[in-house]
């Protein structure tokens, strides 16, 4: 079963980055009326997610640029940016080898208990890394979905 959730990680991001690869600077900027962010956010957002979920709460080492939390993180927008963006090449690189560390990380680990679990906004209680990785799968087809909408809006 392990096996199987470490394999689904790169299912799911390859569809991310499906979803994404080629688009111009434009679409990945704009942000539609009645939208909060953009693509450009919702891909950093799920990067940043994955590593504090998959790495912090594990208590190994992220890999996170410094400005991901100011950029992506959580209640962030991107009509408050001032400072330079990763460009989508880069951010694809990252998105991409990011699976390849946690399973290489967590490997026969999954179902060890992290120091503290983590209570999502939903009522949900992580307390596994397996859990943890679970929940960034979700996480991320909920943004994937925010990402096709924000295409349709942003290419008319």
């Amino acid at each position: 079963m392990e096996q199987t959730v470490l394999k689904q990680l790169d299912v799911v991001r390859k569809i991310t980055i499906n979803e994404v690869e080629g688009l111009s600077e434009e679409t990945l900027n704009t942000i539609p009326d009645g939208f909060n962010n953009n693509i450009r956010w919702n891909l950093g957002h799920i990067y940043l997610v994955q590593e504090k979920f998959a790495f912090y709460f594990a208590g190994e080492p992220m890999q996170v640029p410094e400005s991901f939390d100011r950029l992506f993180g959580r209640g962030t927008s991107p009509s408050d940016w001032s400072e330079e963006l990763p460009k989508l090449d880069v951010l694809l690189q990252m998105l991409e080898d990011q699976p390849k560390r946690i399973q290489e990380t967590f490997q026969n680990r999954l179902s060890e208990q992290v120091k503290e679990p983590f209570t999502t906004r939903s009522g949900v209680t992580l307390s596994t890394i397996g859990e943890f990785v679970n929940f960034t799968m979700y996480h991320e087809g909920m943004h994937v979905s925010a990402i096709k909408l924000l295409k349709r809006f942003a290419e008319k």
